[in-house]
């Protein structure tokens, strides 16, 4: 089946926002068979409207429109709609009453122009929604096509897509049919060279599964989906070939699912009674961050150091001089002192240290830009230090580095088989 995308907006083509309702629609809707043909970043402009519609309507079963449905003037998509598909706008007392109990829940005054959004058109079918005040609106054709037309708030059109209108869409076009998967996330492994490992078993799975390479580096997500009409029987073959590829991947194995690597994190220390703290430099605090956004992670976080200069390293880490001198802040030698610094002044278990070189500038011979030195300490081993070399963006390398710290901790972790 084949699907098109619309977002309409002008602060989507001067850069003002960036879209990112197209990838998680289209995220959505392949597991479900759905192919995505194209997208299109359309001005408020009703002309531009109606072009990209009728040309996606002539070539795709399923057409998702986002954005310009707000109360203020440049936000068009209803009345261009109506002009569409006909008929004539009418109040709806169902969005009517969604829109009071937003306003009354956030304390705001009801205006004209807010109860303007119980306006749709007779054409549609309104798509409940319980995030914001704009209705979703669910269009169709004499010869079959359906057009859905969403608000272009992120969390509202995710919301209403996992919602009512997935269900909607798996009613319409896939009755009978019973969709899942299953995730798994791998490190230390290129795609390419991920791909020539999984070649002949992927090659041989039967045509009721796809496996979907996501990266995102320096981790890569695999989903596995699958479908048929019998519910068991299509969860009973997703879960033999999720063990399948797990046994696959095993040396490069993170975990299962797609929560934060930092929750991952955080249920191998607390399953072994382990607490943490860390020491960062290049990273800026950004490891912390990721712990500390997840709740409860009291019992087992202590507290970190941001130790950018070397006069914090020294004062705070006891990082010695003579050790910042021969061998620089970005070197083994300063990351393991970060790491012993760490754990004596919060008393923690477990650390992990980093120093490296994010860019743009700062690169010494023989340290380019990307050079990142991370450390990891867990009780009864010796600390480990690994060197890495990150590239892109400044972002990029702090972000990279943020997420492989991580993983080599809980690498280090499954590796020491200490259990409760």
């Amino acid at each position: 089946m084949k699907l098109q995308i619309i977002v309409i907006g002008d602060e989507i083509l001067l850069g003002h926002v960036t879209d990112t309702n197209s990838g998680f629609i289209a995220r959505t809707l392949e597991p479900l068979g759905f192919a995505v043909t194209d997208i299109h970043a359309v001005a408020d402009n009703a002309d531009a409207i109606k072009e990209s519609i009728r040309r996606s309507l002539d070539v795709a079963d399923l057409v998702i429109v986002t954005g310009g449905l707000g109360p203020t003037k440049d936000d068009i998509t209803k009345r261009t709609l109506l002009e569409i598909f006909g008929g004539e706008m009418v109040f709806d007392e169902s969005v009517y009453a969604n829109v009071k109990k937003i306003f009354a829940e956030r304390h705001l005054e009801m205006n004209e122009l807010t109860r303007l959004q119980a306006m749709v058109p007779s054409s549609c079918r309104v798509l409940a929604n319980a995030y914001g005040t704009a209705p979703g609106m669910w269009f169709e054709t004499p010869d079959g096509k359906v057009l859905i037309s969403l608000p272009g708030v992120p969390h509202e059109t995710c919301s209403m897509m996992q919602g009512n209108v997935l269900d909607r869409i798996k009613q319409r076009f896939i009755p009978d049919m019973h969709f899942s998967h299953r995730k798994i996330r791998v490190g230390g492994i290129t795609e390419s060279g991920l791909a020539e490992m999984l070649s002949d078993w992927e090659d041989a799975l039967p045509a009721q599964l796809h496996l979907a390479y996501l990266p995102a580096s320096p981790v890569i997500t695999l989903r596995l989906d699958c479908s048929g009409k019998d519910a068991d029987a299509t969860e009973r073959i997703l879960d033999r070939y999720t063990a399948e590829l797990k046994a696959k991947v095993k040396t490069y194995l993170i975990d299962e699912g797609d929560n934060p690597i930092a929750e991952t994190l955080l249920e191998h220390l607390r399953s072994r009674h382990l607490t943490l703290c860390t020491a960062e430099s290049c990273t800026g605090g950004r490891i912390a961050a990721s712990i500390t956004a997840v709740a409860g992670c009291s019992d087992v976080f202590l507290g970190g150091v941001v130790s950018y200069a070397n006069s914090v390293k020294r004062g705070i880490l006891g990082v010695e001089q003579d050790t910042l001198e021969r061998y620089g802040a970005v070197s083994p030698q300063t990351v393991e002192q970060m790491l012993s610094g760490a754990m004596h002044a919060t008393d923690a278990d477990c650390a992990i240290a980093t120093s490296g070189i994010a860019g743009p500038g700062g690169a010494t011979p023989g340290k380019p830009v990307g050079t990142v030195w991370i450390g990891a300490a867990i009780p009864g081993h010796k600390p480990v230090m690994e060197l890495h070399h990150m590239s892109g963006s400044r972002g990029q390398v702090i972000e990279r580095s943020v997420t492989t710290a991580m993983i080599m901790l809980i690498k280090l972790l499954e590796q020491s088989g200490r259990q409760p």
